[in-house]
């Protein structure tokens, strides 16, 4: 019995090893294919060696991309816990880039996070240099695809947007326009090397970065700065005293900050829908905040950095 039961112990082993060694060559298929493949919007994968680390990249060239010709640049960042591939979809801005023949760009975390001042997660715990980071690929990208450097210009969400407005105070020189969405400035100092064009997205209803300021109730447990003393920074910096206000109670309210001696713009569009989300974007999970049926954010941002190429 005990000769029988050594047997079928035996027998057993030979199986498992025969098993994993026919699974092996599935196993490295899989995973050279997840990592090669493209995006669901047909963008490729790319990676960026930066301070000792390797970093990715999800990169969309339009339909009609012509390297002999000059090319604008959005770079679009996610938000905490999220990926470039959630902010393709969430966002919309890879369709949106084959339709007006713009190249975008939407980079990868550490941690799924960014080091966005006092937020948010890994990257500001272990002082990421995303600011570095970001500035190396700008460079890279405007060699290897003929961008045109005045018209680069960034967007992104959440903890992508805090991210957004670190990028304007620290590398202002490479970056002509931002649009950061349901996000806000926080870090305690910024010094940028000249103006900065903004068109900002927020929603009365977004809880998580509450535009009166305060701790939201998002799973980052940090303080937010109000979205008014943000943009009056800016429009002192600008030297933009122009205020123009308004409101429409059915649909969104709109801000601007204009007059300034090189003709910078500072837009804030509030809406009365949606919540912490890409206003006419997707929701990302079933329990995220239902988008804005009332701003195409994709639609004004273009349109604004259109207009505003780096002087």
């Amino acid at each position: 019995m005990l000769r029988s039961n050594w047997l079928m112990a035996l027998k057993c082993c030979f199986i498992f090893v025969e098993m994993k060694f026919k699974l092996i060559p599935l196993i490295l298929f899989i995973v050279w294919f997840s990592g090669c493949r493209k995006s669901l919007f047909n963008s490729d994968q790319h990676t960026l060696n930066h301070d000792g680390v390797k970093r990715s990249y999800l990169l969309h060239l339009p339909t009609d991309y012509d390297h002999t010709q000059t090319n604008s640049l959005i770079i679009a960042l996610h938000g905490g816990t999220g990926s470039a591939k959630n902010i393709e979809e969430q966002s919309g801005l890879a369709d949106f880039s084959d339709e007006k023949g713009f190249i975008l760009c939407s980079p990868n975390g550490l941690n799924r996070t960014w080091n966005a001042g006092w937020c948010c997660g890994k990257a500001n715990e272990n002082g990421v240099d995303d600011v570095g980071f970001i500035s190396k690929l700008i460079d890279e990208l405007i060699q290897e695809h003929n961008i045109d450097p005045k018209r680069v210009y960034v967007t992104g969400m959440s903890n992508g947007a805090f991210m957004t407005y670190r990028l304007a105070c620290e590398i202002t020189d490479k970056i002509a326009a931002i649009a950061p969405v349901a996000g806000t400035m926080n870090f305690n100092q910024c010094e940028p090397s000249g103006s900065m064009n903004i068109i900002h997205f927020h929603s009365y209803l977004d809880s998580n970065v509450p535009y009166l300021g305060g701790v939201g109730d998002g799973i980052s447990d940090h303080y937010n700065s109000p979205l008014d003393s943000v943009f009056n920074f800016w429009a002192i910096h600008n030297n933009a005293p122009i205020k123009t206000e308004t409101a429409n109670d059915q649909t969104f309210d709109y801000t601007s900050w204009t007059g300034g001696p090189d003709s910078s713009e500072v837009l804030w569009y509030m809406s009365h829908d949606g919540g912490h989300s890409w206003p006419m974007g997707t929701a990302p999970t079933r329990n995220s905040d239902a988008p804005s049926t009332k701003l195409n954010a994709n639609e004004l941002m273009w349109d604004f950095f259109q207009k505003h190429p780096k002087n």
